[in-house]
């Protein structure tokens, strides 16, 4: 069993998904404290900062303790979620036929073992039909997400190509968190 120290139901999800037994116990950090824009900064800075703060409150003597952060970036910006639906709208836009990274952090620590991941997942999109996203923006589902998509999602059927897992999209790389799981 271990502590998710995240508010993300997708997070949740993917831990489900994989069998991984968890209790969900997310934090109050405070990103809009962390002043760069360099993405992969950025997200490092957010993880440290809730891991940080759970640590202090729940230590890891009777779980361990993960977190994790995402951000979006294309065309070289940061692009964190979106304040309202015209900032999902610029977000999008930005995204529609291009290249898109994802990028999640994630730290693990239990009283054996602390690891610290940085994973990339690139998408290379093709252009986003107007009312779809119209659609996607008013549904309010790109409310919340890094850089307002969803690659399981809205994105789905405008992926040209990817590289990377999908997992890291989603906010969790729960891949190479399994292989620390068993030690």
């Amino acid at each position: 069993m271990i502590r998710l120290g995240s508010n993300s139901t997708t997070r949740a999800l993917l831990l489900q998904q994989a069998n991984i037994d968890f209790v969900q116990q997310g934090g109050s950090f405070d990103e809009d404290s962390i002043r760069t824009t360099d993405p992969k900064t950025f997200v490092y800075e957010a993880t440290l900062g809730k891991f940080n703060e759970l640590f202090q409150k729940y230590g890891v003597a009777q779980m361990p303790l993960l977190v994790a952060d995402t951000v979006v970036t294309s065309h070289g910006q940061l692009l964190r979620k979106a304040k309202d639906k015209n900032d999902a709208r610029r977000m999008l836009e930005l995204q529609s036929n291009n290249e898109v990274s994802i990028i999640t952090c994630m730290i693990y620590q239990s009283q054996k073992l602390k690891m610290m991941d940085i994973s990339v997942t690139t998408y290379w999109f093709k252009p986003f039909d107007v009312t779809h996203m119209n659609e996607y923006i008013n549904s309010g589902e790109c409310m919340g997400k890094a850089g307002a998509i969803m690659v399981e999602g809205f994105c789905q059927p405008y992926i040209k190509r990817v590289q990377g897992y999908e997992s890291t999209a989603m906010g969790l790389c729960v891949e190479k968190l399994k292989h620390f799981l068993i030690i």
